[in-house]
């Protein structure tokens, strides 16, 4: 096991990876930018090492200020959290180089799972299923409209380096086409530095759904069910819930175990996702993320198990805790992503939080790393925490997230609580009737 763990990330997901060293008696060494220097995660820390200005390039994602920081701490492993350099393939491996853990997968299966093309051919081998459309980049307009005929309007243009909806957009008739093509490579080239771009089939109402998947990166590997992430707003997940309310066992088992069985063949070591567009019964690969997700905690909450546990346990040589065998999914659980933004405009709400209560009771869990008195800096993401409830099934799930949200307070800034407390007592909602355009066109009424 490890002797020093350092935690390249901050907010609510650094201390949540603190939590897990500390209970396996590893010590902790938190990095931080000057504008968090009194983050509860640099409190509650064994070491703490001021990496930077707040500008993230400064700090966060500057690979040189965390190396130096493990050479003055003696930290023997990193992990990164999600965001930031989570998946960021040159860090695993100058890492490696500098014999420092990178806890997560190795860099080539990063570097095959973060380019959208290759994973989707790597899926593909591997028999998981894909959307269909284009084998790979598409750069002439005329196999463009070739390859969308063949798979049928309306398409979707998508940046083979693309995240967070940029560079993606649908094109429902050969006349929109060249335009959207034109428009995605452009906002691709902005935004990731490569204009690459593909074509895949646009599904009209489908869920996005989720597989969790543990490796041991020697031929091992395990699925902890599904998560349900279809309630998007801008393509960001807000409403997270396992099991999903779409899917029955048989559905369920057969996808996982698909999923299971593609990352035992890879070889693929420590926590990942394969997120799916599912709509009619059949399911369709989108991509892989290499790493913790921020919704891990309704995996935790239905099946017992700590991930991040995991992670350092096979980062660390330990292999998996569980065999598939093992495995009980017991119960519902819901995430709710607690954001500083105003509930209607999502404008972020930066500033100092006067007075913070978080609600307790049977089967309520939050995760956050603020208090009464911190303040919201204005240059990171504006998720301050995460809500998350379990019950015995969704029906006593839901009722115990109503009770939860209503004890919830976050005063001194605006928060994101008010949308929860009404999708809640949507009936759409409450009976699982949603898709992943649901919520954009929900607020578009003016709820």
């Amino acid at each position: 096991m490890f002797h020093k763990i350092l935690i390249a990330n901050r907010g609510e997901i650094a201390l949540r990876v603190l939590r897990a060293a500390k209970e396996l008696g590893i010590q902790t060494v938190a990095v931080h930018s000057t504008a968090d220097a009194d983050a509860m995660h640099v409190r509650l820390a064994d070491e703490s090492v001021c990496i930077g200005p707040p500008p993230s390039r400064d700090s966060y994602l500057n690979i040189h200020q965390i190396l130096a920081a493990c050479e003055i701490t003696g930290a023997d492993a990193i992990h990164p959290g999600y965001g930031f350099l989570s998946e960021n393939a040159k860090f695993a491996d100058i890492l490696a180089a500098h014999n420092i853990t990178f806890i997560g997968p190795s860099a080539d299966h990063i570097r095959i799972m973060g380019d959208k093309i290759t994973a989707k051919r790597t899926a593909r081998d591997l028999g998981i299923p894909v959307v269909p459309g284009s084998d790979g980049a598409v750069t002439d307009d005329r196999d463009a409209k070739r390859i969308a005929a063949e798979i049928g309007y309306p398409v979707l243009i998508k940046a083979s380096a693309g995240g967070g909806g940029r560079g993606m957009k649908v094109a429902r008739t050969e006349a929109d086409l060249s335009e959207a093509l034109s428009t995605a490579r452009s906002e691709a080239g902005a935004a990731f530095g490569d204009d690459a771009v593909y074509i895949e089939k646009y599904l009209e109402k489908p869920r996005h759904i989720e597989v969790q998947v543990m490796g041991d990166g020697a031929g091992n590997a395990i699925h902890l069910g599904e998560r349900d992430c279809s309630l998007q707003r801008r393509h960001q997940k807000v409403w997270e819930e396992a099991n999903s309310p779409a899917l029955n066992v048989e559905q369920r088992m057969k996808i996982g175990e698909t999923v299971a069985t593609a990352m035992a063949d890879l070889g693929y070591s420590g926590a990942g996702t394969i997120e799916f567009l599912y709509e009619n019964g059949e399911f369709y690969f989108i991509e892989m993320n290499t790493r913790l997700q921020v919704e891990h905690p309704v995996t935790e909450a239905i099946t017992g198990i700590d991930l991040v546990h995991e992670q350092i346990r096979v980062a660390s040589g330990g292999g998996l805790s569980s065999s598939q065998g093992d495995v009980r999914f017991e119960g519902h659980a819901i995430e709710c992503r607690i954001n500083a933004e105003d509930p209607r405009t999502f404008t972020p709400s930066p500033g100092t939080i006067s007075h913070f209560h978080t609600p307790g009771g049977l089967g309520v869990r939050v995760d956050s790393g603020v208090y009464s008195g911190y303040r919201i800096p204005p240059y990171y993401d504006s998720l301050i925490g995460k809500l998350i409830v379990h019950g015995r099934n969704r029906v006593e799930c839901m009722m115990r997230l109503r009770r939860a949200l209503d004890e919830f307070v976050v005063d001194g800034i605006k928060t994101t609580l008010p949308l929860f407390q009404d999708l809640v007592g949507n009936p759409d909602i409450a009976n699982g009737d949603y898709d992943i355009h649901w919520l954009e066109n929900y607020l578009a009424k003016g709820h």
